[in-house]
């Protein structure tokens, strides 16, 4: 059963990392095209250029695309440690992140929303993998 959460927390982190690579390329291209603008509510304005576009002098996706790329590595190696603690430390940063845009900035960013669902899920399944695991003890 481990292998398959495991096979899902790497794919789940793939696609964590290609988000974060995506608000990256937007954050230093600002190409014209700009798929995640919708509007003035939902856009990844906030994270590409906004107040939060950067955390603590570096920007915000790279912390995005690290913790995804460690996520990864520890889910592949089967480090139940280190995952659980990348996925702690990652919904934290990313419900802050989503705080700071929601009720401070009051823009929805779509990609920042997706990027806290997967962190959320794989959290899930972190604590999933960390569970002792109960066997049955047979008196003869």
């Amino acid at each position: 059963m481990h292998k398959k959460i495991y096979t899902t927390i790497k794919l789940l982190a793939t696609l964590g990392i290609i988000l974060a690579v995506y608000l990256l390329w937007q954050q230093y291209f600002r190409p014209a095209f700009q798929p995640c603008y919708i509007n003035s509510l939902i856009n990844c304005d906030a994270v590409i250029s906004g107040p939060v576009a950067k955390t603590f002098g570096i920007s915000t996706p790279l912390y995005g695309l690290i913790g995804y790329i460690v996520i990864f590595i520890a889910a592949a190696l089967k480090k139940n440690k280190l995952l659980f603690a990348m996925t702690s430390f990652g919904l934290v940063f990313c419900l802050s992140i989503g705080y700071i845009e929601l009720f401070q900035l009051k823009v929805i960013c779509p990609i920042c929303i997706t990027c806290q669902l997967i962190m959320l899920t794989i959290f899930i399944l972190a604590i999933v993998v960390n569970r002792p695991v109960n066997r049955d003890i047979k008196n003869e």
